[in-house]
């Protein structure tokens, strides 16, 4: 028990978001047509609907816009998201590592 909390304190948090930030994909987005939309560095898939999706990439939250938007594919262990439908907008609104709800370790080691 002592152990793990070890990892969880100081300098073993940032070892352990090394580990996961190298086993992640550099983030890289692919445009076909305003139609066909893959994205690589994907962590997180904070909301969706057929208007908008609201990503935590790599590179920060990500807010996709258009209509009729599908998710046609979906694998965080590959970090890869894959979106189908009329893509009117792309826009990064936060920093790399900033969400809307921090989790219990975020908001005790700040």
């Amino acid at each position: 028990m002592y152990q793990e909390l070890a990892i969880l304190y100081g300098k073993g948090v940032r070892v352990v978001e090394e580990r996961q930030l190298a086993l992640r994909k550099k983030h890289q987005i692919a445009l076909q047509n305003r139609e066909k939309l893959s994205i690589d560095g994907v962590l997180n898939v904070e909301s969706f609907d057929d208007m908008e999706i609201v990503l935590e990439t790599d590179a920060g939250i990500l807010v996709v816009r258009g209509e009729g938007l599908h998710i046609k594919e979906l694998n965080i262990d590959s970090a890869n998201l894959a979106v189908v439908g009329h893509i009117t907008m792309m826009e990064y609104t936060g920093e790399v590592g900033e969400r809307k709800g921090k989790s219990l370790l975020g908001r005790l080691f700040k």
